[in-house]
């Protein structure tokens, strides 16, 4: 069964989403601090969390960054933030996904079966540039696809599940053009297929993270007004 660590400090809200996740057959932990969400994290691995920002004792993205120093399970930014460089930040500390209050129970349960499908659900390998199978070299940085190890100039770069999903889709393809809905499609799924601001903001992450000029990026390519390639 699903364990969802749910980092609230709004007791009403709190209780609407226990009932709604135990009535779908998860395991629900509660935490209504930073603190106590990574003491119950480090005692019950979580398989996701859903992360409020603004925490009475410490901001959601030092949790957040705190998490992602020993945990790869999804999280969901649940928050009353919404401007474009806030989701950006949070998105840059580790979140999968954002999603902003007030917002509708079916949306946030749809978009909690995204990231935890995405992260249980099997890759299959792609051959590497020098034949290795899985992994794939430049000059400028190396992807492991099956140990979801990225490394830029030698350093490690961390990646977000829903990051490593889509570079998985881009490279599957490489040197073809994957159009938007296609890639909104595989990685988030049917329901966000229009939502091409969700690429936007991902593939800017991984050209920052990847490329040497993340403005004129070399392997990470835009077609405009239509999709994406990975190019070698």
């Amino acid at each position: 069964m699903t364990r969802v660590l749910v980092v609230e400090d709004e007791p009403q809200l709190v209780r609407a989403l226990e009932i709604n996740l135990r009535a779908r057959r998860y395991d629900v932990d509660a935490a209504p601090d930073g603190g106590t969400a990574l003491v119950l994290a480090a005692a019950n691995p979580p398989d996701a969390v859903l992360l409020d920002l603004g925490l009475p004792d410490m901001d959601g993205i030092e949790v957040m960054r705190t998490l992602r120093r020993w945990s790869r399970a999804p999280i969901l930014v649940v928050s009353a933030r919404s401007t474009s460089d806030e989701k950006v930040e949070a998105l840059d500390a580790g979140a999968d996904d954002y999603i902003t209050k007030p917002f509708s129970m079916a949306e946030l349960l749809a978009r909690l079966r995204v990231v935890t499908r995405r992260t249980d659900a099997p890759r299959e390998p792609a051959a590497g540039s020098e034949g290795a199978p899985g992994v794939v070299r430049t000059p400028g940085f190396t992807l492991d696809l099956a140990a979801k190890k990225a490394t830029r100039d030698g350093a490690a770069v961390r990646l977000t599940p829903t990051e490593w999903h889509v570079l998985e889709v881009l490279i599957r393809n490489r040197g073809r053009l994957v159009t938007q809905r296609q890639l909104l499609q595989e990685v988030w799924g049917p329901t966000y297929r229009t939502q091409s601001n969700y690429l936007r903001v991902y593939m800017a992450q991984l050209r920052r993270k990847l490329e040497a000029d993340p403005s004129h990026p070399r392997y990470l390519v835009t077609a405009p007004g239509m999709g994406y390639r990975f190019e070698e």
